[in-house]
């Protein structure tokens, strides 16, 4: 497992939980992180090696992330500003395309990028103590780390408007009743209850999980005629596996299958 400053990892079975760590700085996102977050999930992407699950957090008790780091902006020239950047750009295009299942474990503040994080991974979980914002027009920007796509693709359009041209803050169970998250959770249950629900996953079938996860994607993302003939090309492709053996066989004699992602 590869070292990172700015990012701790832990695996227990087939869930990876990543840690944004820079507690002193809010888990904000400056360049370092940026690039550590990208060269992470592009190697997961290359080779996911035996992960299923990942999970995904900050350092600490208050804060999820604070988003981009402003410390480290200011005074930034607008062509250091575009460079960094684009590792913003390419982060979120990891997440996109990461074959494995990610959830937030949102266990404090999430403002701007911050935010933008917990609605582009698949689902979060929150702490009751969790806070979250789209602050961007407030700093004379907009969400661009993918925020006007996914946070109404999660709440709804006109909701989604509300809270990025306030860039006010809203609770965690506003998000929960918004959509925004899955579950809100006892501070120290959050991390407990989101391994437990990752852990679930990783025992599925991965080629299934996998399958299913994409067709889901493509749900937002065409009509219904043309997302069926996806998920059919999808359903197809689980057909050929040994894991679809494994779980037929596994119910006829009532035991747990043991999946093997082939």
């Amino acid at each position: 497992m590869k070292h990172y400053e700015t990012l701790l990892q832990k695996q227990d079975g087939h869930v990876l939980t990543i840690v944004l760590n820079r507690p002193d700085a809010g888990n904000a996102l400056n360049t370092q992180m940026l690039t550590e977050v990208v060269d992470l999930f592009a190697s997961l992407y290359v080779d996911p090696s035996d992960v299923r699950c990942i999970v995904l957090t900050g350092a600490g008790e208050r804060i999820f992330c604070a988003g981009g780091d402003l410390k480290e902006r200011k005074g930034m020239t607008e062509e250091a500003w575009r460079r960094q950047h684009a590792l913003t750009e390419q982060m979120m295009r990891h997440l996109q395309e990461c074959p494995i299942p990610v959830i937030a474990a949102v266990n404090g503040a999430a403002f701007g990028g911050g935010c933008e994080l917990a609605v582009a991974v698949d689902f979060a979980y929150a702490s009751e103590t969790a806070r979250f914002a789209l602050t961007e027009v407030t700093l004379g920007i907009i969400p661009g780390a993918g925020g006007t796509q996914n946070l109404p693709r999660a709440c709804g359009i006109r909701r989604a408007k509300e809270i990025a041209l306030t860039g006010l803050p809203f609770t965690a169970q506003e998000a929960l009743e918004w959509g925004v998250v899955n579950k809100v959770c006892a501070p120290d249950d959050l991390f407990a209850q989101t391994l437990e629900t990752a852990q679930r996953i990783a025992n599925n079938a991965p080629i299934a999980v996998r399958q299913a996860r994409k067709s889901l994607n493509m749900a937002t993302q065409s009509d219904l005629s043309s997302g069926y003939r996806f998920e059919l090309e999808s359903y197809y492709r689980t057909i050929p596996t040994q894991d679809r053996l494994e779980g037929v066989l596994a119910f006829n004699e009532k035991r747990r299958p043991q999946f093997k992602g082939i």
